[in-house]
């Protein structure tokens, strides 16, 4: 402090440290809430990915597997047993396709770590400014 800086009062030091935490509060909510719509942003244009996706392979996956099956009684198998067959491929492939877009959506990804991340180092230095 230079010698025409007044010095504040224990009052006025608590006042201006509530003032100081309150502006910090309402700035982490800020981060909290452009962080989130962030992350909510990113999950829908992931879930729209995978969405739009499967509507394609959809279509096409239904031609491949009525040729499929075509094939295998063209192979000597009955029409049923082809199907069948079919049917038990499509599900493996419809599982593998399931679980790759799931993995896409991870709880994890959602959080909110940059906010999380600068409400530690604030409560850090609060704790050393205490000291």
């Amino acid at each position: 402090m230079s010698a025409t800086d007044p010095v504040k009062s224990v009052p006025e030091l608590l006042g201006d440290l509530v003032q100081e935490s309150s502006q910090l509060l309402r700035g982490e909510v800020r981060l909290f809430r452009a962080e989130m719509d962030e992350k909510i942003t990113q999950l829908l244009a992931a879930m729209g990915s995978v969405g739009a996706a499967g509507a394609v392979m959809l279509a096409a996956l239904v031609i491949l597997l009525q040729a499929f099956v075509g094939l295998l009684v063209e192979a000597g198998l009955r029409p049923w047993l082809a199907a069948l067959a079919v049917a038990v491929l499509a599900g493996i492939l419809g599982y593998v396709m399931l679980r790759a877009g799931l993995n896409r959506v991870k709880l994890a990804n959602l959080a909110p770590n940059r906010t999380l991340n600068q409400m530690s180092q604030d409560v850090s230095v609060a704790k050393e400014a205490v000291r």
